[in-house]
C-alpha cells in the first residue's frame, strides 16, 4: 500500500488549518500544520512533507516569505514544493519572464507603492513573488503557485495535485 502524501500547513489562523485539514484529509493526505515559521522549520526537517502551504502573514507582515526564502537557500529543504496562501490579488502575465514582470511593475507609478506582488504566468506556469522589506528594498522568490484565501476546495485541490511531488 502506498504511503499517504504528506503536507504541511504553516498558518498562524486555526480556521484557516482546520478547513484545509479537513479538505486535504478527506482526499486521503496525512495533514501537519505549524504556526509560524520556527514551528514550520522543525515540521520541515522532521516530517519532510510532499508540500507545504505557507500563510503570508503571521507572526511579521513576511513571515510567510522569510520561510519561502529559508526553503530555497537551504539544500535540506530544496527538494520540498510550496504553494504561497495570501488573500493579496495574484497579478497575471504572459511575459516569459515572471521576475522581469516584476520590475516592470515597480516601475509602474499605479503599482510601484505595492509592498507585495504576487506574479503568475499563465502561458507556462512559473510564478513569483516581489516584497519590499521595511527599508524599502526589493525581494524576489520564485514560487511553484499560489492558494487564495478564502480558502475553496475547487480551487486548492488542483493547485496541490498539480505541485505535490
Amino acid at each position: 500500500m502506498e504511503a499517504k502524501k504528506k503536507i504541511l500547513i504553516v498558518d498562524d489562523d486555526i480556521d484557516v488549518i482546520t478547513i484545509i485539514e479537513a479538505i486535504l484529509t478527506k482526499e486521503g493526505y496525512e495533514v501537519h500544520s505549524a504556526m509560524n515559521k520556527k514551528e514550520g522549520l522543525e515540521k520541515l526537517r522532521e516530517l519532510k512533507p510532499n508540500l507545504a502551504i505557507l500563510d503570508v502573514m503571521m507572526t511579521t507582515h513576511y513571515e510567510g516569505f522569510e520561510l519561502a526564502q529559508e526553503m530555497l537557500s537551504s539544500p535540506e529543504f530544496a527538494d520540498i514544493p510550496f504553494l504561497m496562501q495570501s488573500s493579496i490579488d495574484i497579478l497575471v502575465t504572459s511575459k516569459a519572464s515572471v521576475q522581469e514582470m516584476a520590475r516592470e511593475y515597480r516601475q509602474d507609478p499605479n503599482f510601484k507603492d505595492l509592498q507585495v506582488l504576487l506574479l503568475h504566468n499563465i502561458s507556462d506556469g512559473t510564478a513569483g513573488i516581489d516584497y519590499m522589506d521595511e527599508r524599502g528594498k526589493s525581494h524576489w522568490f520564485p514560487v511553484r503557485g499560489f492558494i487564495r484565501k478564502p480558502v475553496d476546495a475547487k480551487r486548492i485541490l488542483p493547485e496541490i495535485k498539480k505541485h505535490i511531488r
